[in-house]
């Protein structure tokens, strides 16, 4: 069976904070520099690094998550994800075996390694180490045979002296070394409660980032020798995924649910934006479109009104505790997002879409579709979950089971409606969230591409609102 070759690489490291996003947003932004197309991509369901990614190429930054979309679509995401492209570099997630608590290597950079038969290379903080490192790699070198670790870039080096020290320790290793960053000369990237500050909100000083990050790497690693590796790996065989086969699936009665028949219009879906709800994953748009809607973006810090013929509405994550002075202020688009749920129109809410929804975040007043308040806390609620839709709502059959994940400090009050958006079935048991007429509202981030139902039920239900509108308004 013939396959695709794509070049690509996996960035690794033995922990967090040893510099994989340093260095993999570093190499991206080199080897696009130098003219390639590069396609990022990121293990885990972090939302923020895929920015710095998309910044540093050009393409959409893509999520590789086992747990989220299943090992199955691993490859299909990624051959999706990198068509046409030179090279594809993945930057991993915690260190190189960590993966879903309790799950084994799901969801590990590990496994997406092997599904991807890409080699990785392993980012050392080398800052308290000499020849300690050997051990070290080796250890990782051997844990799992199947992983193939084929080479090693030396972070934090302090001096000529220790990078020569670090070195002479890996020539007995058999992991080559393909580069060397010096301590002390890493790009300022601010950080906040949730991590990395977005690109949405600080883009050019993320551009000077990103272009010293690449001087940085062009400047200690041996960029030749990277792009010979990833170019020596073997096909894949999968096919990629596709979001059209996707939004031409069936329904759960059996019938079509997208995408819109011919000659009855695309119904528009508008998606918030801006620096406040920077969280989406590249292929909700994708299976939006595919099952037949208009995708329009809009800012609720900057618009006024929602975009004219809107017929549904899709607010994701992001910081909207941050920002609550800004979209309180912004009074007349947080009444145009309460009339708009009053009539019913579907309205998809995720996490900051959840707190934008409610009466208040911080006592800052908010859209007030949701009887329920929001505040911040020191406490971060993180960790993937497992849910079922209790009752049908517009984004959901009654029983669909899906995987999620999430990842806040703030706390709602309450944190269910009686007619809760999830019942949660992993790790605890416990409802979330709410459903209410057209409105889906919960903390749960969700990959569509897991399940498509949800965006073809939700451009359904849009496309059942423009035709109902359209016949009243012919009478």
């Amino acid at each position: 069976m013939s396959g695709t070759t794509i070049p690509r690489l996996v960035i690794a490291a033995p922990s967090s904070g040893a510099g994989k996003t340093t260095v993999a947003t570093g190499l991206m932004a080199a080897f696009a520099e130098a003219g390639l197309s590069v396609s990022p991509h990121k293990v885990g369901p972090d939302y923020i690094d895929p920015g710095y990614h998309a910044l540093a190429t050009g393409r959409p930054g893509r999520n590789l998550d086992a747990y989220l979309c299943g090992p199955g679509r691993i490859a299909p995401l990624f051959l999706h994800g990198a068509a046409g492209a030179d090279l594809a570099v993945v930057e991993g997630v915690m260190g190189l075996f960590d993966g879903a608590s309790g799950q084994g290597e799901l969801s590990s950079t590990a496994q997406v390694a092997k599904l991807l038969r890409a080699p990785v290379v392993l980012v050392v903080d080398a800052s308290s180490q000499s020849r300690s490192v050997a051990a070290l790699v080796h250890g990782f070198a051997s844990w799992d045979p199947q992983v193939r670790l084929a080479g090693v870039i030396l972070n934090k080096v302090g001096s000529d002296r220790h990078e020569e020290l670090l070195r002479d320790a890996m020539d007995s290793s058999g992991v080559p070394v393909l580069g060397a960053l010096r301590r002390g000369e890493q790009a300022r990237t601010p950080s906040r409660h949730l991590g990395l500050v977005p690109v949405a909100e600080r883009r050019a000083e993320a551009l000077e980032s990103v272009r010293a990050l690449a001087a940085r790497v062009r400047a200690g690693c041996d960029l030749d020798a990277l792009l010979a590796l990833a170019r020596a790996v073997p096909e894949l065989t999968e096919q990629a995924w596709d979001p059209a086969a996707e939004a031409a699936g069936a329904d759960e009665s059996g019938g079509s649910t997208g995408p819109a028949p011919e000659g009855s219009g695309k119904p528009l879906i508008a998606v918030a934006g801006g620096a406040a709800f920077t969280f989406s994953y590249a292929e909700h748009t994708e299976l939006l479109t595919a099952a037949g809607a208009e995708v329009v973006p809009f800012d609720p810090l900057r618009d006024e009104r929602l975009p004219a013929g809107t017929r549904g509405l899709v607010i994701g994550g992001g910081f909207p505790e941050v920002y609550a002075p800004e979209l309180s202020a912004n009074a007349p688009l947080r009444a145009a997002v309460a009339e708009l749920a009053a009539t019913g129109a579907p309205v998809t809410a995720e996490c900051a879409g959840l707190l934008y929804l409610s009466r208040s975040i911080d006592g800052k007043p908010m859209c007030g579709v949701l009887p329920a308040d929001a505040r911040m806390t020191e406490r971060l609620t993180l960790g993937y979950r497992e849910a079922v839709a209790t009752a049908d709502n517009v984004l959901a059959a009654a029983g669909t089971r899906v995987r999620g994940h999430e990842f806040h400090r703030t706390v709602l009050e309450p944190g269910a409606g009686p007619s809760p958006a999830w019942g949660l079935t992993y790790p605890q048991r416990r409802v979330e969230g709410y459903v209410s007429g057209g409105v889906h509202a919960s903390y749960l981030h969700v990959h569509w591409a897991a399940e498509p139902s949800l965006a073809r039920r939700l451009v359904a239900s849009a496309a059942r609102g423009a035709r109902a509108e359209a016949v009243g308004g012919a009478r």
